[in-house]
């Protein structure tokens, strides 16, 4: 999307001066011999490749009169250039996060981004097709973006394609801190959303445990925790302890730290214990 050069005294002018006039130009001042120069070099490098901007390389030791104009004191030293203006960018490695936080700061979005938009564009005004198949295309095209799954995952649940969305969930292991308790929470919402469209044909404790799920997904938590607790103290063979697994549930979606999930954590033990 953007463009990666290598550029030098000769051509600053127009690599870097003339071209931030069409677009953001970031400077990466480097040296060869510089460790953490090597580090930035493929995080800029994808970058380049993700975001519309001009990603221009300085080697300091081949030009050395460009450094000194510019005052270049440490490497990596990157500048970002607008309208033919140099500014400060930053001086060291900055880790990839912070990196997309300079992109989103010069108003820059990713190919990824973009794609999300055109996707939920495209479901507002009802072309679900396009947007499932631009979903898909962007999945294939970043498989390892655990974001990107958890957002697509969320999308296949609000179109209540719970069978796609289970299975991108299920690339989400629980050893990844970060992104495996909202894969989790993700989960457990497909789980109560196929409860609450399920038949009302059945005992009165099929009926309760359907009306917890319709309250789940309708973020009435207390109430769906007070008839789950209910469940779980008459019957704990029901659904194969299914109240009581349904509780943990609701704890995944509200989180470890909400005053509820505190609260009927500690009335579950009671009554268990």
């Amino acid at each position: 999307m953007g463009l990666s050069i290598t550029t030098d005294q000769a051509n600053f002018a127009h690599d870097v001066l003339e071209a931030s006039y069409q677009k953001p130009v970031l400077v990466d001042f480097f040296a060869t011999w510089c460790g953490p120069c090597q580090m930035l070099k493929p995080l800029l490098e994808k970058l380049a490749q993700e975001y519309d901007f001009v990603l221009a390389k300085v080697d300091i030791d081949q030009n050395q009169e460009l450094a000194q104009a510019y005052d270049v004191q440490g490497v990596p030293d990157v500048r970002i250039v607008l309208d033919g203006e140099v500014t400060e960018g930053f001086v060291g490695v900055l880790p990839e996060p912070q990196l997309r936080e300079l992109m989103a700061q010069l108003n820059l979005k990713s190919t990824l981004e973009i794609g999300l938009t055109q996707v939920y564009d495209a479901a507002v005004i009802g072309q679900m097709e396009l947007a499932q198949t631009t979903l898909k295309a962007l999945l294939d095209q970043y498989p390892d973006n655990r974001e990107l799954q958890l957002e697509a995952a969320e999308f296949m649940i609000e179109a209540e394609q719970f069978d796609e969305a289970g299975s991108i969930l299920k690339s989400i292991q629980d050893h990844e801190k970060g992104y495996s308790q909202r894969a989790n929470a993700l989960k457990a919402t497909i789980q109560f959303k196929r409860a609450s469209t399920q038949s009302s044909h059945g005992t009165e404790l099929d009926q309760q445990f359907q009306k917890a799920a319709e309250l789940v997904v309708q973020k009435d938590y207390q109430a769906a925790l007070e008839i789950l607790l209910e469940l779980v103290s008459r019957d704990r063979t029901y659904r194969d302890d299914g109240a009581r697994k349904a509780m943990l549930d609701v704890f995944n979606l509200l989180g470890n730290e909400h005053p509820l999930t505190t609260e009927y954590r500690k009335r579950l033990m009671l009554i268990l214990y």
